[in-house]
């Protein structure tokens, strides 16, 4: 939450020419519901249900299209057993924007759409829960810098041109 992960998959999307999709926009898209809209009237097990549906579509379309995307999940859908499955088994590469939790807690500061943030000690709980999630992602890229410095860091892994060979 905070980490710049919709802006930094679609400027990676553009640079790449490759489509990016959104994971929270195709859950709000489905839904006809804001996220926090979801949280309150359907409570979070129903929002984990529609996100893992929605990924669920997002990677067959790329599986039947054989074309690869960025997407950009939410900070909690590699927290859910499923949605790792499902991800694994299609090889997808999964990136960690990480950032200090104090630049993350100031970022998030200012949005007021995150049910997810309540207050500093949520947050900051919430964090160290999907820590091992995160941790256990392929890569890490530092994401307190400006997202155009990001998306260089993540070109620089090199693993865009193993996907496109």
């Amino acid at each position: 939450m905070g980490s710049g992960k919709s802006t930094t998959a679609g400027l990676l999307a553009r640079q790449l020419g490759w489509p990016h999709i959104d994971l929270d926009k195709r859950i709000t898209e489905s839904s006809g519901l804001s996220i926090p809209d979801i949280f309150s009237r359907m409570g979070e097990p129903e929002f984990r249900r529609i996100e893992h549906e929605q990924l669920e579509r997002i990677v067959g379309e790329a599986a039947e299209s054989q074309k690869p995307r960025i997407v950009s999940l939410g900070g909690g859908t590699i927290c859910q057993p499923a949605n790792i499955a499902l991800l694994r088994d299609h090889e997808a590469a999964l990136i960690w924007l990480q950032c200090p939790v104090e630049e993350l807690l100031l970022r998030c500061a200012i949005v007021t759409d995150r049910p997810l943030f309540r207050d500093e000690a949520s947050f900051r709980r919430l964090y160290q829960e999907r820590l091992p999630a995160y941790e256990a992602s392929d890569y890490r890229v530092d994401a307190s810098v400006p997202p155009q410095r990001v998306v260089e860091q993540i070109l620089a892994l090199g693993i865009f041109s193993r996907v496109l060979a």
